[in-house]
């Protein structure tokens, strides 16, 4: 039974410019992330096309007896342009052959012999489920993952999915921030709860700490949304960033959000959402920022 901790370390952004001082950097902010208690590490195969996984294999190495207090997650499916050749075009691949080619590159970089959960990154409009429940139970029944599970699925593509797979869906990654609010609205985190499978939340704080992937905001929303936010933060006495987390947390599908920064002082910070008393009313005050007004 894997127990994750409730903030997620994401790797997206692990390896920088490539310098040595992003390398040490890097290695400081996981050793800040381990120290408080985060156990859960996110990775992509094509985060730094394969660079992330890679230094981070480097730091379980220089951390004897790590690996087994972790659980590591890595996703597959999406593939550049030109890979394998400069006449292929950019796109999503479950094919049976990808996923495993895929999982064998994430643990030679990783330096680990299991994957403990799997994601599927985007989906593939050509999925064909009960090949991609072969290419599962073949990963399974090798110990080279233990557990599986999606990303930016649609509820009814979670359950087409599941339909054909023999093991649970334990995760679904989807991205949820104040300006992206759609999964309270179209049946993700309903179906999470229904399912019992475990909701990321990537990108959580968007519009916040950085700019939301793909955003359509107008400066005079964005503003409204920033001022309940600074006034809920001066109250509960913590940073935006921060009251943010506490607002994703809040929700009955036990969000688990992915912070990917680089910063050993902001990782340190972010598990302080943990102990916020947030309120049912603080985090309604926040959605209407958000909506304007409640349907």
């Amino acid at each position: 039974m894997l127990q994750s901790s409730r903030v997620v370390h994401g790797c997206m952004r692990l390896v920088g410019d490539g310098s040595v001082e992003a390398k040490r950097k890097a290695f400081a902010a996981l050793e800040a992330a381990v120290e408080c208690g985060i156990n859960h590490f996110d990775h992509a195969d094509i985060y730094g096309r394969g660079a992330c996984e890679s230094l981070f294999g480097e730091f379980l190495r220089a951390h004897d007896g790590l690996r087994e207090r972790l659980i590591l997650t890595s996703k597959c499916g999406v593939r550049f342009k030109g890979d394998p050749d400069e006449a292929a075009p950019a796109r999503y691949d479950f094919s049976a052959a990808h996923i495993e080619r895929s999982v064998e590159g994430s643990l030679s970089r990783l330096g680990i012999g299991q994957l403990d959960i799997l994601l599927l990154h985007r989906p593939d409009f050509l999925m064909n489920p009960p090949e991609i429940a072969e290419a599962f139970t073949r990963l399974h029944q090798a110990g080279k993952v233990a557990h599986f599970g999606v990303s930016n699925f649609s509820p009814s593509q979670v359950t087409m999915l599941q339909q054909a797979c023999p093991f649970p869906l334990v995760m679904h990654q989807v991205e949820f921030n104040i300006h992206r609010v759609a999964p309270l609205y179209n049946g993700e985190l309903d179906q999470c709860m229904e399912r019992n499978i475990g909701a990321q939340s990537w990108c959580p704080l968007g519009g916040v700490a950085y700019p939301a992937w793909g955003s359509t905001l107008t400066d005079e929303q964005n503003s409204v949304i920033r001022e309940e936010l600074e006034s809920q933060a001066h109250r509960y006495g913590c940073p935006p960033e921060t009251l943010m987390l506490a607002w994703i947390l809040f929700h009955p599908a036990n969000i688990f959000p992915v912070i990917g920064t680089t910063n050993a002082e902001r990782v340190r910070e972010t598990v302080n959402a943990l102990d916020i008393p947030y309120t049912r009313e603080d985090w309604y005050r926040l959605l209407i920022a958000r909506v304007g007004k409640l349907p």
